[in-house]
Order: C-alpha cells, then sequence, then structure tokens
C-alpha cells in the first residue's frame, strides 16, 4: 500500500483503484475524508483570490484613472466571469458571499493587492461596493 505521506498522487490513485475494484477494506478513510474536506476549502480559497483580485482592480480602476488600460479591463472581466462560473458550477459557494466575514477578508487582501501594486495609500476601510456591483459587468467605479 502506498503512503499518503510519501506520494500523495499515488495514494489518490491506489485508493481510487480499491474503490473501483470494490476493495473498501483496503481503504485510508481518514486520509480520503481529509482530502474531500480540502477539496471544498480549495473551492473556497479560489472564491476568495478570485475575488480579491477583482476587487483590487476595481479599487486601482477607480483611483488610478491615469493608469486604466486594456490590461485592468480584460483581468476585471475575466474574474466576473470565473467568479460567475465558480458559484454556477458550486452553487453552494454562494452562501459564503453573504458572510461579512468574507468580505473583510476580501477587502483587506484586496487592499494589499492594490497598495502593493500602486505604491499608493490612504484606500477606505471598507469596501464601498455592494458584491450586486461588483460582479455586475456594467459597473467600472469612477
Amino acid at each position: 500500500m502506498q503512503r499518503y505521506e510519501t506520494d500523495i498522487i499515488s495514494w489518490a490513485n491506489e485508493q481510487a483503484a480499491f474503490i473501483r475494484s470494490g476493495r473498501f477494506d483496503l481503504l485510508d478513510l481518514e486520509h480520503i475524508a481529509d482530502e474531500i474536506e480540502d477539496v471544498g476549502k480549495s473551492e473556497q480559497r479560489e472564491l476568495e483570490s478570485r475575488m480579491a483580485i477583482l476587487v483590487a482592480h476595481l479599487i486601482k480602476w477607480q483611483f488610478q484613472p491615469s493608469h486604466r488600460g486594456v490590461s485592468w479591463e480584460v483581468t476585471i472581466k475575466t474574474q466576473r466571469k470565473n467568479i460567475a462560473r465558480r458559484l454556477q458550477k458550486t452553487p453552494s459557494l454562494k452562501s459564503i458571499i453573504s458572510n461579512d466575514d468574507f468580505w473583510l477578508e476580501i477587502w483587506d487582501d484586496a487592499i494589499d493587492i492594490a497598495t502593493k501594486e500602486t505604491g499608493m495609500s490612504g484606500f477606505p476601510e471598507s469596501c464601498p461596493w455592494e458584491y450586486t456591483q461588483i460582479i455586475n459587468s456594467e459597473f467600472w467605479p469612477d
């Protein structure tokens, strides 16, 4: 049997083979459960990352109008599209969006990104936009 700690890919393939062959007695249930939980966490992290990048670019769009360009526009459109796709494929993520702590973390991450990329400071302490604005393809802050 492959060890989970030494080669997770080989271990995962082995576990899948055990399931397909009906060898449930050989399954490493504890680590399988951990990996299943990690899939959910990974999906949440991806949503958080995409949302922080989107919000950071909206911040830059609003506070650095002289630097607006195709690159920022493409990033904003791409993140909006990918966030919508992620929420469609994983509807349970929608409950996270209504969580105030989620938005506090997203805003903090977005401010960090915008600060590093612009060298600016003094951004608002909280997000000035509603979620519906952030994901709306027609919304461009001025």
